[in-house]
C-alpha cells in the first residue's frame, strides 16, 4: 500500500471514530440529534482529501531541511499528530462545502443531496410543522457551525505531541489565518453575486480574481502546505517558497472549477450542467466573457445571469457565447501559465526529493482533474 493511501485510510478512520464519539454523546443528550452526526460522517466519507495530501507530504519535505531534527521516536509520534492534523482540515473543508452549498443554494454534492436539502426532506418526512426550506436552513447553518468547532477541536489535541512550543505556536497561526481568509474570500463571493450590474466592466476580472485568491488558492493549497511545514519547524524562508508554490497552484485549481461549474460532465462532476450559471457565480471566466461582449449582448449575459432560473436552453446559451467569447480558450492558458509558475516555483524547493515528487503529482491532478 503507498504512503499515500494509508495516510488516507488512518484519515478516514480517524474522523469515522470522532463522529463514533460525537454519536454516543448526542444519543445521551436526545436521539433526534442522531442526523446531525449522521449527514456530518456521510459528508466526511467523500472527496479527494487535496488538502490533507499537501499538508502531509509538506511536512515530510520540510523534515528534510528542519531547523529542528527529530529523533525517530519523535518522528512516530509527529506521524501520528500530522492523522489529527490532516483530519482536522478535512472537517474544516467539510464545514466550508456545507456553508457553500447553503449559500449557493446548490441541491447537490458528489452527486448526493447537499446537507441543506437532507435537512429539508427530513422535516418533509417527518410531517413536521413550518417550512421544511427554513429547517432546512438552520439544520445546515448549525452543522456546518459544529463541524468547524470540531476542527478546531482535532486540531488541538493533535498539537498537543508538537515537537516544540514555537511548532505549536506557528501551527495555530496558519490555521488560524486560514479560516479567516476563507470566510473573507466567502463573503467577497457573495458580494459579487449580489452587486450592481452596472459596475466598470474592467473591475469584473480583477474582483473576482480576489475571491479566487481567498476563497479557494489560499485555503485550498497554500494554506495545507504551510500548516505541514509548520509542524516540521520549516524555515522561513522555506514558507515562502511553499506559497510560491501554493499560490499560483491555488489559483489553477479554481480556475479549473470554474470551467467544470459550467462545461463539466454532470455524471462526473455531480452536480448539474451549468451549475454555476445557474446559480450567477461571478467567476473569472464570466469576467472574460463580458469584457469581450457588445454592449446589447453583454445586458442580455447580465441579465439572464442575474435570473437564478435558468432552463436548459438559457444554459446552452450563456455556454455557446463564453466559448464564442473566447474566455474559455483565455481562462485554460491562464490555467496552463499558473500550473506552470507553480511546478517552477516546486523545482526551487529545498526538501525531500521523494516529497517533491508527491506534490508535483498531486499539482498535476489538480490541473487534470475532471471533477
Amino acid at each position: 500500500m503507498s504512503e499515500s493511501k494509508a495516510l488516507l485510510e488512518l484519515i478516514q478512520e480517524s474522523l469515522d471514530d470522532f463522529c463514533q464519539d460525537r454519536k454516543v454523546e448526542f444519543t445521551a443528550i436526545s436521539p433526534d440529534l442522531v442526523p446531525v452526526v449522521t449527514y456530518t460522517q456521510d459528508l466526511l466519507a467523500g472527496g479527494k482529501r487535496f488538502r490533507a495530501l499537501f499538508a502531509y507530504w509538506s511536512w515530510v519535505g520540510a523534515l528534510a531541511t528542519s531547523d529542528e531534527p527529530q529523533t525517530e521516536t519523535q518522528r512516530r509520534e509527529s506521524a501520528a499528530a500530522m492523522v489529527g492534523i490532516t483530519a482536522a482540515l478535512e472537517m474544516f473543508h467539510a464545514a466550508a462545502l456545507v456553508h457553500d452549498d447553503l449559500l449557493d443554494q446548490s441541491d447537490t454534492r458528489r452527486g448526493k443531496p447537499s446537507v441543506h436539502k437532507k435537512f429539508e426532506a427530513l422535516h418533509e418526512q417527518s410531517g413536521w410543522a413550518g417550512s421544511h426550506e427554513r429547517f432546512g436552513v438552520a439544520g445546515s447553518v448549525l452543522v456546518g457551525d459544529l463541524m468547524l468547532g470540531w476542527s478546531s477541536e482535532i486540531f488541538g489535541n493533535a498539537l498537543l505531541h508538537s515537537p516544540t512550543s514555537e511548532i505549536e505556536a506557528a501551527c495555530r497561526n496558519e490555521f488560524s489565518k486560514m479560516r479567516v481568509e476563507v470566510m473573507a474570500g466567502q463573503y467577497l463571493d457573495v458580494l459579487e453575486e449580489n452587486a450592481a450590474p452596472t459596475r466598470p466592466i474592467e473591475e469584473l476580472v480583477g474582483r473576482a480574481n480576489r475571491v479566487m485568491l481567498y476563497k479557494t488558492a489560499k485555503y485550498s493549497i497554500e494554506a495545507p502546505l504551510l500548516i505541514g511545514a509548520a509542524f516540521a519547524g520549516a524555515t522561513p524562508a522555506l514558507l515562502r517558497g511553499l506559497s510560491a508554490f501554493g499560490i499560483p497552484l491555488g489559483m489553477a485549481f479554481q480556475l479549473k472549477d470554474d470551467i467544470l461549474g459550467v462545461f463539466g460532465d454532470p455524471a462526473v462532476t455531480g452536480k448539474p450542467a451549468g451549475d454555476d450559471l445557474r446559480e450567477g457565480k461571478r467567476t473569472v471566466l464570466v469576467g472574460l466573457t463580458r469584457e469581450a461582449l457588445t454592449t446589447s449582448v453583454g445586458n442580455i449575459f447580465d441579465e439572464m445571469l442575474s435570473s437564478r432560473s435558468l432552463d436548459a436552453e438559457q444554459i446552452g446559451f450563456l455556454q455557446r457565447t463564453i466559448v464564442d467569447s473566447g474566455a474559455l480558450a483565455k481562462s485554460e492558458r491562464m490555467m496552463e501559465e499558473l500550473a506552470d509558475e507553480s511546478l517552477s516555483a516546486l523545482e526551487l524547493l529545498d526538501i525531500d526529493a521523494r516529497a517533491k515528487e508527491q506534490l508535483r503529482g498531486l499539482a498535476l491532478k489538480v490541473i487534470q482533474r475532471e471533477a
